[in-house]
């Protein structure tokens, strides 16, 4: 790792002098930054995952599956699979596909604005995880384990590659509400915890909102300068006492982020600053903001956005699956192409991974009657940019769209796969840790080379 400062006693000293936020920031902006460089030339810069938490179903989406229609009420061998809960006969899918672009990708009526974008994305209809249940699910989904404190994705990038701006954070997390049972999902694990991912609640628009403590109403530039430069000095005698103390210098340059926030935040957070024609392309509702966000902050250069589709698992259909699907796709519909778009037009979607997908999909077999229960066994996720493959398919799943059944691909290879469009050997990003040296893919995954341009 190389580390780019400029000795914090010559910043006191040209400190020296009556500065305030703007002059303060601009030196700051010279000195904490952290950098890696990958191992081999990246196809992408940045990563926005839109997590789709509960689950869709793959079937309504863009797996297409006759046979389940056409026996539809019956329970075939091979729809019998084990899953979280017991469920019955197979359902059928009342939505229509067509096929849509130059490549001719299926497409499902319920996406008919994703649709147009097709030839920029790369279907991915064989994955399959470890666990049925949403909270193991969601960590292998994440952190590329079972269980909590690991680092997650957004933390292995930010550990890797550092930040584009040293003015914002590397990992931003957008997901509204007070989801304080989600926070392993993007915690640092056993990394630094500058790498820890930035939770923004996105509610409310205002970016003081948004961000508690962004101004200090209580203290000027001049004076938060001081502080700054007392708390470092205190922090720096304190960290000489105690060589070799990650979270000490963490800790430093996370204060001194939160400073540099002030100036940035304010700008890089105010969807309300874009015209109104784009506000209307995206949508207003919570993912709508959510989409607009993370093109701000792409633009910007920070590493990877994730943005949650809502609190909780909206996507957990375990009854009235087909209307609440039909709500759900069409909230996400509009942002979702507006995003697609926005990026292409700007020339970010070239080095800007989109990723969309649940922590794994659902049943083909009903439960309660009109619901779908959870299935691990095989699902559908989508990329596009960033080195991707558009106007295509990869892998399948069985007549039913139970189980993946040709080139599966475990949440290992997605992982191994985005690693290595940043540019980096999933093998070969590692941290020392209680004695071994851990990676994001545990001690397997390979890279989905088929889809790589």
């Amino acid at each position: 790792m190389t580390q780019s400062f400029i000795s914090r006693r010559q910043m006191v000293q040209t400190m020296g002098g009556g500065l305030g936020l703007l002059a303060l920031a601009d030196i700051l902006n010279a000195a904490p930054a952290t950098s890696r460089v990958p191992h081999f030339a990246p196809k992408a810069k940045r990563v926005i995952h839109l997590f789709m938490n509960g689950g869709p179903f793959q079937c309504d989406l863009f797996d297409p599956k006759p046979e389940l229609n056409r026996q539809a009420g019956k329970k075939p061998p091979g729809a019998d699979l084990r899953t979280e809960r017991p469920t019955g006969a197979l359902m059928a899918v009342p939505f229509k596909f067509a096929n849509h672009g130059k490549s001719g990708v299926p497409v499902s009526e319920l996406l008919p604005q994703t649709a147009r974008c097709v030839d920029d994305i790369c279907v991915l209809r064989s994955l399959y995880t470890d666990n049925p249940n949403h909270g193991p699910a969601l960590f292998m989904m994440n952190n590329g384990s079972l269980t909590p404190n690991r680092p997650t994705l957004g933390s292995w990038l930010s550990y890797g590659l550092g930040s584009e701006n040293a003015n914002l954070p590397s990992f931003v997390v957008f997901c509204p509400g007070r989801p304080v049972r989600f926070a392993e999902l993007w915690s640092s694990g056993f990394l630094p915890g500058e790498h820890q991912g930035t939770y923004i609640n996105h509610t409310n628009l205002d970016p003081k909102k948004m961000i508690p403590f962004l101004s200090n109403a209580r203290v000027g530039p001049e004076a938060q300068r001081r502080q700054l430069e007392l708390m470092r000095q205190l922090n720096e005698q304190h960290q000489a006492e105690r060589v070799g103390d990650p979270n000490l210098e963490a800790r430093i340059r996370s204060m001194e982020t939160a400073y540099r926030m002030q100036i940035e935040a304010s700008d890089a957070f105010d969807i309300r600053r874009e015209p109104t024609k784009v506000r209307d392309r995206y949508g207003r509702g919570h993912f709508a903001n959510g989409c607009l966000l993370a093109r701000r902050l792409a633009e910007r250069g920070v590493r990877f956005t994730q943005v949650y589709y809502g609190d909780g698992q909206p996507w957990d259909t375990h009854s009235n699956h087909t209307a609440v699907t039909r709500n759900l796709c069409k909230d996400i519909d509009q942002p979702i192409a507006a995003l697609l778009t926005d990026l292409k037009q700007r020339g970010l979607l070239d080095d800007t991974l989109v990723v969309w997908g649940g922590e794994f999909g659902r049943t083909p077999t009903t439960e309660n009657a009109d619901g779908r229960d959870h299935n691990p066994w095989g699902f559908t996720m989508w990329m596009a940019g960033g080195g991707v493959r558009g106007g295509m398919t990869y892998g399948e799943t069985d007549e039913f769209g139970f189980r993946s059944v040709e080139n599966k691909v475990h949440i290992h290879d997605l992982h191994a796969t985005i690693l290595h469009l940043m540019g980096f050997d999933h093998e070969k990003l590692t941290y020392r840790h209680a004695g071994r040296d851990y990676r994001l893919t545990d001690v397997s995954g390979e890279v989905v080379t088929k889809i790589i341009r």
